[in-house]
């Protein structure tokens, strides 16, 4: 899968963005980026992609997840709400349940 944020019309906006995102919410623009994440929360095994809402369990609806960032012991998901315009990103802990997928 070919790196893009939901909305953005083409790959120079998609970096601006994303850039933006990672700068409010101190996170590292790193060339590796995260398309989809599975972590356990809680005993119960979650699994997100860019571009697609959050489970359920977070209530978030059908706001879609816009970046995903690998931040040292934990991940950082963020939709429009959540870490993209306002709020606080959704934490997924880093551990042996945990993995990333990357766009390529």
């Amino acid at each position: 899968m070919k790196f893009f944020v939901p909305a953005a019309k083409d790959n120079v906006k998609a970096e601006q963005v994303y850039s933006a995102i990672a700068s409010s919410i101190q996170a590292t623009v790193t060339e590796k980026r995260i398309w989809k994440l599975r972590w356990r929360h809680t005993e119960i095994d979650m699994e997100c992609e860019v571009g697609k809402p959050l489970p359920s369990y977070y209530s978030t609806g059908k706001e879609l997840v816009l970046a995903i960032f690998d931040c040292e012991n934990f991940y950082k998901i963020c939709t429009l709400n959540h870490g993209g315009i306002k709020g606080e990103p959704i934490l997924a802990v880093k551990n042996s349940y945990s993995s990333a997928t990357y766009f390529s």
